[in-house]
C-alpha cells in the first residue's frame, strides 16, 4: 500500500484515520469526543482538515474562535464544519443551531465564538480551514497533540524528537515550548525543562497558571512556589 501522505491521491474511511485525545497544553483535560487527525494522515498542505467522532452530549468542538490573539495562538481561520454522520448542535455568537447529517455550518469571522455537541450516537462533523489571502501552513499545535501518543507506552526521547521538529518549525510558539518543557522534565531533565519554562512564561504568561497544575512538571514546580 502507497503512502498516504506521498501518494498522489487517496481514499480512507473517518474511522480508520488515526485519533489523538484531545488534549489542552495545560491541564490535559480530556475532551469527550475522539479526534482524527485527517490532514496528517494525508499530509494536506493547501488547507487544514481534521475530523471529530463522538456520541451523544460529547462535546466535539471545543468553544473557541479563531482571531489572532497577543501571543499568537490562533490564526484568523474561516472554517467550515460538515456533519457527515449523525446529528450535532452547533452553538454559533450565542445562537443554537441544529445540524443533522448533510448540514454544513461556516463561519466567515474569525472573533465568532462556536462550540458544538453531538445529539446522536456515532456523530462525525469534519472541519476545514484556512486563512484567506495567505498560502496555508499547518498548525503548531499538530506536533504537540502527536507528542501525546509517547504517554503509552512512555517514550520522552521520542516525544522531545518530535519537539524538537516542532521548535524547528515554530520558532518561539509558546505551547510548543511549553510542551517540550514537560517532556524534558519527564525524562529526567530539570534544569532543560526549568529553561524552557521559563521560555514559555516570557512567550505567554500563563504557562505558569499552567505549570503550578500540571502534573508533567512536578519535579520542577517548586521553583514557581511564591518565595522561591
Amino acid at each position: 500500500m502507497s503512502d498516504p501522505r506521498t501518494a498522489p491521491y487517496g481514499a480512507v474511511r473517518v474511522s480508520d484515520v488515526e485519533t489523538l485525545e484531545q488534549v489542552d497544553p495545560g491541564n490535559r483535560d480530556i475532551n469527550d469526543c475522539t479526534f482524527h487527525l485527517v490532514r496528517r494522515h494525508f499530509d494536506v498542505q493547501a488547507f487544514g482538515v481534521n475530523a471529530a467522532t463522538g456520541n451523544a452530549g460529547d462535546e466535539m468542538i471545543e468553544p473557541h474562535h479563531e482571531a489572532d490573539d497577543e501571543q499568537n495562538q490562533t490564526n484568523g481561520h474561516e472554517e467550515l464544519y460538515a456533519v457527515m454522520t449523525g446529528h450535532a448542535v452547533f452553538t454559533v455568537d450565542g445562537e443554537e443551531i441544529d445540524a443533522p447529517a448533510g448540514t454544513i455550518v461556516f463561519l466567515r469571522d474569525p472573533t465568532v465564538r462556536r462550540y458544538a455537541t453531538a445529539a446522536e450516537p456515532q456523530t462525525t462533523v469534519l472541519a476545514v480551514g484556512g486563512r484567506p489571502g495567505e498560502a496555508y501552513a499547518p498548525s503548531a499545535w499538530e506536533w504537540y497533540f502527536e507528542a501525546e501518543r509517547f504517554r503509552n507506552p512512555f517514550d520522552p526521547e521520542a516525544a522531545l524528537s518530535l519537539m524538537a521538529e516542532a521548535n524547528e518549525r515554530f520558532p518561539g510558539h509558546a505551547g510548543v515550548v511549553y510542551s517540550t518543557a514537560c517532556w524534558e522534565a519527564l525524562a529526567g531533565r530539570p534544569e532543560d525543562a526549568w529553561a524552557s519554562l521559563e521560555r514559555a512564561i516570557e512567550l505567554d504568561p500563563r504557562s505558569r497558571e499552567w505549570a503550578l497544575r500540571d502534573d508533567d512538571l512536578v519535579s520542577i514546580r517548586d521553583r514557581l512556589e511564591p518565595g522561591a
